[in-house]
Order: structure tokens, then C-alpha cells, then sequence
């Protein structure tokens, strides 16, 4: 089933800490959603993460380099990388330590905030040639995609060692990745409609097709009750898969079959959030497995451009996501 909300969106755009453009009061559906600019044009800042100090993190895809808002100020601090590095993604460890991975140039790094210390951990191969996501296990390790290179990927924070599992077969192109309660990676394979997964002590991996041949799973987000949940950015459906069963169920999104729902998170009540890319302005949507409807569609104000990545900070019940229109947003989630 399926429920529409009209997007009615109220968002503040505010600009670092040179002042803040106020907006009108949201309408009851709608989320609040803030958007900060970031003050280096056309750099695609994208995947923020929040550290322990309540800076969000992002990456300047483009810019190279790797930068953080202070939300309470506005003010933002930028730490370059080298030319050609092409951030993709970065997460931050219960040490403070920002890891990145060098899309372009085949290393996973290590920034220390306090000295600017950047330690890299190339790629074994040059077939691995694009580190892609990066996400946490209940170890503190990494596991990895590698989009063009066709690999799924574990790299040892305390010993460096990284290990690469082919993912086999004409353009599997593996994209969106989470851990699961068992401490399993999952990813998307999104040049196919399949899933998969990787065994954590023996590096196995198992795929998983969806039903629909056409279906191209983007991104990956992991509720409690141990279903995946993906967003079929060929088709504008939303999917979940049950891992006990193998049953799929999916819904059709709102902005329909060209909405290219892209970026997604699920917060602490295993709701699933998306981004409508192909939706102009790019939408925020909601949906609750509980009743199974969609109960908000917000526009971000900004247009988005696309939304590519999002993460959901529990202590402040905040989504912060980045857009190609080079701004940091903040959605609040009921």
C-alpha cells in the first residue's frame, strides 16, 4: 500500500558562519531540513558522517579533500588531499580518526584531525582500482565496495591487511554496503538485480537475485529485525528482503518508475528513509515497514541535484546527507 503526501517543504539554507536565511514553518508531514552551503563551489560535497565531537565530516569529491561543519557555528574546516585522490566516502572511528576511501587513486586513508596526518592503505591489485564505500563492523574493521574493479573488500585497521573477494561475472559493478547484526557485509551488485553477502571468517561470498530481471539495487540500508532494504534506482521501487526466507516485497515510490531513489538510511525506529534524484526538486521520503506506507515526501530546497549518500545520527535523531547543488543537509526525523 501506498500513501502520498504533498512535499510542502520548509528548509533553512545557511551559509557556514556568515548568517542564516530564514523559511516558513513546515507543514505537519513535512520534515524539517536544514542545508548549510559549503563555501567551495562545485566540489559535490557528499557522504557526511558525524564524529563523537558532533562534527559532520564530508568528502569534497571533486575538490579533494576532506572537510567537517560545525552545526552549531556553521563554520566549516577543509584538510586537502592530494590532486587526483577523488574522495568518494569517509567514516570516522570511536578514536576520531577520519578514514576515506581514494576512489581514483587505489588507497583506503587515515586522516588525524589533530595533525593533518594522512596514512594510506593501498589497494594489493590495480585491478582494485576504485575503492568505492566504506562501512564499520562490529570490530572496528572496514568493509568495502569496489565499483569498477569488481570486488567486495576487508581492510584491518590495526594491521593494514586488506582482503579483496572478486565478485565474478560481466559488470556487477558492487556499489551500496552495510553489516548486519551477525557482523556479515551485504552489498548491492548495481550493474545487475542481485544482492549479496560475504562471510566474515571464511570470505565467502553468496549472491542473492531479486525477482525482477530489471531491477538495480543501488543502495543498502539494514533494519533491526535483520531485513535489508534497497532502492531500485532503474525501476523507483523500493524493495525489502528477508535473509531467513528469501521472500522480497517491494513498493513502488511515490515520484514513480523515473524517480531514481538513490541515497537512503534507516533510523533508530527501522524507518527508511530515500532520496528521489530524479525528482525535481530532489525529494525526501519516508516509509514505515510498520504500516507499510510512505507518510513524508519533503522537498530539499537547495534542488538536491542528487543525493548520493545518507546517514542517520541517533543522539540527535538527525539524517545529514550532501548535495551536487554543494550543500551539507540535515533532516529531522520524527
Amino acid at each position: 500500500m501506498r500513501k502520498s503526501i504533498p512535499a510542502l517543504a520548509a528548509v533553512v539554507i545557511a551559509f557556514g558562519s556568515f548568517g542564516t536565511l530564514g523559511a516558513a514553518p513546515a507543514a505537519a508531514e513535512d520534515l524539517e531540513i536544514t542545508e548549510w552551503v559549503v563555501p567551495w563551489e562545485n566540489t559535490r560535497p557528499r557522504d557526511p558522517y558525524v564524529d563523537g565531537q558532533g562534527r559532520v565530516w564530508f568528502v569534497g569529491q571533486v575538490g579533494n579533500y576532506l572537510a567537517y561543519l560545525d552545526p552549531g557555528t556553521g563554520d566549516f574546516r577543509r584538510y586537502e588531499l592530494d590532486p587526483g585522490t577523488g574522495p568518494h566516502n569517509l567514516i570516522v572511528d570511536d578514536d576520531g580518526f577520519v578514514w576515506y576511501a581514494g576512489n581514483r587513486a587505489m588507497h583506503i586513508g587515515r586522516l588525524d584531525p589533530e595533525t593533518g596526518e594522512i596514512e594510506k592503505h593501498m589497494m594489493p591489485t590495480p585491478d582494485a582500482r576504485d575503492p568505492h564505500t566504506l562501512i564499520f563492523d562490529q570490530n572496528g574493521d572496514i568493509w568495502f565496495s569496489v565499483q569498477g574493479g569488481s570486488f567486495v573488500g576487508k581492510l584491518g585497521t590495526r594491521t593494514g591487511t586488506v582482503d579483496l573477494i572478486p565478485v565474478e561475472g560481466e559488470r556487477r559493478r558492487p556499489y551500496g554496503i552495510v553489516v548486519d547484526a551477525n557482523n556479515r557485509a551485504w552489498f548491492c551488485q548495481f550493474g545487475t538485480n542481485k544482492l549479496a553477502s560475504v562471510d566474515p571468517e571464511t570470505l565467502e561470498l553468496e549472491e542473492f537475485e531479486l525477482p525482477r530481471a530489471e531491477a538495480r539495487p543501488r543502495r543498502l540500508a539494514v533494519t533491526s529485525t535483520g531485513e535489508l532494504w534497497y532502492v531500485d534506482y532503474a525501476g523507483g521501487n523500493l524493495g525489502r528482503f528477508d535473509p531467513d526466507t528469501g521472500e522480497v516485497d517491494e513498493w513502488p515510490v511515490p515520484g514513480g518508475a523515473e524517480a531514481r531513489p538513490y541515497g537512503m538510511a534507516v533510523d533508530d525506529q527501522d524507518r527508511v528513509y530515500f532520496v528521489e534524484s530524479g525528482v525535481r526538486p530532489n525529494r525526501f521520503v519516508g516509509f514505515d515497514p510498520a504500516t507499510e506506507e510512505f507518510f513524508t515526501e519533503t522537498a530539499i530546497a537547495s534542488g538536491g541535484g542528487t543525493v548520493r549518500h545518507m546517514y542517520f545520527h541517533a543522539p540527535t535523531r538527525a539524517i545529514w546527507f550532501g548535495t551536487d547543488t554543494n550543500n551539507i543537509g540535515r533532516a529531522m526525523v520524527p
